[in-house]
């Protein structure tokens, strides 16, 4: 974990930070560059867009497309962030297939997760979450409780609940994408767990509806997207819905032995945004706030969205 710190005249707020995973064994960012990254996930290393990488490549884009085993075009005009169309696709560059295993292993998590090549250009995991697996990991270790609830919103792929469970608690996972939840519970799955409940629904829809059923959870994590859409065809935007998912999620949250998670990935947002959000809502907490960033094998650091969290 690296820290960049800086003076902060409140002491319920920690300062800004930037993380970075370090418990990974089989992913690396290898090179990013020219609105492109060049990742190892496994065994096989591909060329995804990144509209951040502003800078030039270390290695030749050439080197790149030689060692690489799949690229993903993007076509659009506007490389310095991403529509909510998505036209291009994977060309496969060498064999590689449809989908793979890559394992992470955090002290006793020893946790499986399943990817692919999709046609949005994800492939199933953003690696930069390792550090916040680890701490949703020790942290319900460290309560030493039968069970703590744990609520994973927006919850994609399903690995940070898939660590929550594997930790011991009971895991509610909610998502607007059917796709999505299934390949969370393959992922439960080929781990080797059972019992996480998927919810199909809109996230607002759901905290809501659980404050007013007077329910309480010990974690929640969220990972809301810039913008989307829910199962009913609800408008989702993180600037215009963050702070009312984010107070009512403060109604939802245990005073004692609780944690709570946001990331955003919102090209150019400032970490200060979620900070502001969250420590209205949330007060005489010690709150982490800062980015996420990828070490690079070779050439610049990459900067990977930003994240607001305390334990208590």
């Amino acid at each position: 974990m690296d820290y960049s710190l800086s003076l902060n005249p409140n002491p319920c707020i920690l300062n800004l930070q930037l993380l970075s995973p370090d418990s990974w064994q089989d992913y690396e960012l290898i090179d990013s560059g020219a609105f492109e990254k060049l990742e190892r996930f496994g065994k096989y290393l591909l060329i995804r867009p990144e509209p951040q990488a502003i800078w030039e490549t270390s290695m030749p884009k050439e080197e790149w497309q030689t060692m690489a085993h799949a690229h993903f075009h993007r076509e659009q005009k506007d490389n310095f962030r991403f529509g909510e169309e998505v036209k291009g696709g994977w060309k496969k560059l060498k064999s590689i297939p449809d989908s793979w295993d890559v394992n992470y292993q955090h002290q006793d998590l020893k946790m499986k997760l399943r990817l692919a090549l999709t046609t949005f250009g994800h492939v199933g995991v953003f690696p930069e979450q390792g550090d916040n697996w680890n701490f949703i990991f020790d942290a319900i270790k460290k309560w030493q409780m039968p069970q703590p609830r744990i609520l994973n919103l927006f919850a994609y792929t399903g690995a940070a609940s898939v660590v929550a469970k594997y930790a011991g608690a009971d895991v509610t996972h909610v998502d607007a994408s059917r796709p999505g939840l299934n390949w969370a519970n393959q992922n439960m799955q080929q781990n080797n767990l059972k019992d996480i409940r998927w919810v199909h629904e809109d996230a607002v829809k759901y905290v809501k509806r659980e404050a007013k059923r007077g329910r309480k959870y010990h974690g929640i994590i969220m990972d809301p997207p810039p913008y989307g859409r829910g199962p009913e065809g609800e408008k989702w935007t993180l600037e215009e819905k963050l702070n009312e998912l984010v107070y009512v999620a403060s109604q939802l949250l245990e005073s004692q032995n609780s944690f709570f998670i946001l990331s955003m990935y919102a090209v150019g947002l400032s970490p200060l945004v979620g900070l502001n959000v969250v420590k209205t809502h949330f007060s005489n907490h010690k709150i982490e706030s800062g980015e996420f960033f990828l070490k690079g094998k070779k050439g610049n650091d990459l900067p990977m969205g930003t994240f607001v969290r305390f334990v208590q």
